[in-house]
């Protein structure tokens, strides 16, 4: 599987047009039902707002989309083009609107929910989710801060350091680069340091 684009935690932003408030909330999801459930909550904490447009993708190709009450393809729909458009996905995002008493016109209103959720995607931490390797490494004390300065030649992500009659380092490490980091470690410490067979993950990079 190739890597994916998604967003590490809820993230909202807001814009104004013409007196109507755009309110869009970006969320992480990974199923169907933690994308309703979100969907829920935001119209749960919007309850006065006249709309509550959203869209959600997740990377089974599953996709979703309502204009909740505005004009047929005037909302949900650019909404998801352009989470299309900037290949994010396992999200789902909501643009609340509170309505200002100028109406915008459907070109105005694909507009202004095309910014929305452009806004909110363009400023949420968003990360690269990647093929990875993980692996625990065991290491005598005396070898640790060699181990930590070869790691750090390297972009691995430390997931656990435990110090007991050895120290085990738990990481993960970009699939592509396994085997490098791998033989560098047998090299360095003349195979004094073993190199576990990995676990196949994703992981964010």
């Amino acid at each position: 599987m190739q890597g994916y684009k998604t967003v590490t935690k809820n993230h909202s932003a807001e814009i104004e047009v013409k007196r109507s408030r755009f309110i869009a909330t970006v969320c992480p999801c990974t199923t169907e039902q933690e994308a309703t459930d979100f969907i829920a909550s935001m119209r749960k904490k919007y309850w006065d707002a006249r709309h509550n447009v959203y869209a959600f993708s997740l990377k089974n190709g599953t996709k979703r989309f309502s204009d909740d009450g505005e004009p047929h393809s005037t909302a949900g729909l650019p909404v998801m083009e352009v989470i299309d458009h900037l290949g994010i996905t396992d999200i789902a995002v909501v643009v609340t609107r509170y309505f200002g008493g100028i109406l915008l016109g459907t070109g105005g209103l694909v507009r202004a929910y095309s910014d929305s959720a452009r806004t909110v995607l363009e400023t949420a931490e968003v990360v690269t989710i990647l093929p990875a390797k993980q692996v625990c490494i065991r290491c005598d004390y005396g070898d640790y801060d060699l181990l930590t300065k070869l790691l750090s030649e390297f972009e691995v992500k430390i997931i656990s350091t435990d110090f007991n009659d050895k120290v085990e380092v738990t990481l993960a490490v970009k699939a592509t680069l396994f085997d490098d980091l791998a033989k560098k470690c047998t090299d360095k410490f003349s195979a004094r340091i073993p190199i576990p067979e990995p676990k196949d993950i994703f992981m964010g990079f």
